[in-house]
């Protein structure tokens, strides 16, 4: 396993805690586990941007680049307000 592998797979299980920490913030029955929550995604949103931001030097995670008929069309669909 190489370094791009190594760094992707730690990217996929980041976002996976990501997502579990959102749900956990969500779901909180209580103030104080709300914020513990909370704080926990908001470190994990940290390393994993640190992450890609790592891959995206290395090229490993170059980023895309949207097509202008894209934007526009979802520029419009919020400005009609039909982001449901």
């Amino acid at each position: 396993m190489d370094d791009r592998n190594i760094m992707e797979e730690l990217l996929l299980l980041e976002k996976g805690v990501c997502d579990l920490y959102l749900h956990g913030t969500i779901e909180s029955a209580s103030a104080p586990v709300h914020q513990t929550f909370q704080s926990a995604l908001n470190d994990a949103l940290r390393t994993q941007d640190t992450i890609y931001t790592k891959m995206a030097q290395k090229g490993w995670y170059p980023p895309e680049q949207a097509e202008q008929k894209k934007i526009s069309t979802v520029k419009q669909k919020f400005a009609a307000g039909g982001a449901r």
